[in-house]
């Protein structure tokens, strides 16, 4: 049998591939637009662009298409061309972006009808270069033409039968999926490393707001447990402790020192892997944890180095008993080394 029937996770999640795109307002700038002055060979130099319109009026579309992009970047993982999505979630991924895909689509109408007068706004704004934008400007047609804002949803299926063997064995979708478990670590990596500096670096206290972030984490990895086997522990290790942090009032000491426990965690893939290989080879949880942020470690905000932060693990309201730890397995690369 061709080892590309057994890729059981294709059977859980969608393939999404999202096309936004917009107008730029440049063009091109040309020899006449500096009067036929003497220029350095193209070898040497090249020209620029100009803008023809207001970049202001067009932030809105980079700032829609940014949403649509971030809102897939937390709730699937980067995949061939676009994101694999869980099944089960594709409904709600779906109406969000005909939520986007309208805003996007009612701006792009109401820069379109206002067209005309903004060109002429532009151009009265930059008196001086009055030509060379007058000469360059385009229709709204065209303009209209420019932006579009699609996505394909479909399944991938292993290719099992083809004349030529090579066909199957070279189709790359195996290695695709293979690497899905290193490139959602990685994903996480790097979410949490923006956590860490915009939310939990230096601080000594901070708001429940500093919990939507890991939530968010906490939800992508808890969506897409059928990728691999320590993507659920993970998921676990996180909810067990925004489960300890109390429900009310700013968030310090040994609860905050145990949120950036967790933090400085997924900032590090293999750190995850190692502390996950600990929950799936029998260890409780909040046990897990409390070996991550032990009193023993430290941890210390980039940029001090005056000042120890000794972690004490607040207690975990769960009544399931601690699992004594036992040997663990081999942890596997999953393309992270």
């Amino acid at each position: 049998m061709n080892i590309l029937s057994d890729i059981k996770v294709l059977d859980s999640l969608l393939a999404l591939n999202l096309t936004i795109t917009l107008w730029s307002a440049r063009r091109k700038m040309t020899l006449s637009d500096f009067g036929n002055a003497e220029l350095p060979p193209e070898d040497l130099a090249s020209l620029g662009s100009k803008r023809i319109a207001d970049p202001d009026s067009l932030k809105i579309f980079s700032t829609l298409k940014a949403r649509a992009f971030n809102y897939l970047d937390r709730h699937g993982v980067r995949f061939m061309s676009g994101w694999a999505i869980p099944e089960d979630k594709a409904g709600d991924v779906i109406t969000e972006l005909i939520s986007i895909r309208d805003n996007f689509f009612r701006e792009k109408e109401a820069f379109l009808a206002d067209y005309d007068q903004s060109i002429e706004n532009w151009i009265n704004k930059h008196t001086k270069w009055a030509g060379i934008i007058r000469e360059s400007t385009v229709g709204s047609e065209y303009v209209r033409s420019r932006f579009s804002f699609a996505w394909q949803l479909y399944r991938v299926a292993p290719l099992t039968e083809h004349r030529e063997r090579n066909a199957v064995l070279e189709s790359g979708l195996q290695e695709e999926v293979e690497g899905l478990a290193g490139t959602l670590f990685r994903e996480i990596s790097a979410s949490a490393d923006e956590i860490w500096k915009n939310v939990y670096m230096g601080r000594d206290s901070v708001t429940h707001k500093a919990l939507s972030p890991l939530r968010t984490l906490q939800n992508k990895l808890a969506g897409l447990t059928f990728i691999e086997p320590h993507v659920a522990p993970v998921a676990q290790l996180i909810q067990t402790g925004i489960n300890a942090v109390p429900p009310k009032g700013n968030i310090t000491g040994k609860d905050l020192l145990m949120l950036q426990g967790i933090v400085s965690m997924l900032r590090d893939p293999l750190l995850m892997l190692e502390h996950s290989q600990k929950v799936i080879a029998g260890q409780h949880p909040r046990f897990v944890l409390e070996q991550a942020c032990s009193a023993s470690e430290t941890i210390m905000p980039e940029g001090e180095n005056t000042e120890e932060y000794p972690v004490a693990m607040p207690e975990i309201p769960e009544l399931d008993p601690v699992v004594e730890p036992v040997a663990s397995a081999n942890i596997p690369s999953l393309g992270l080394w």
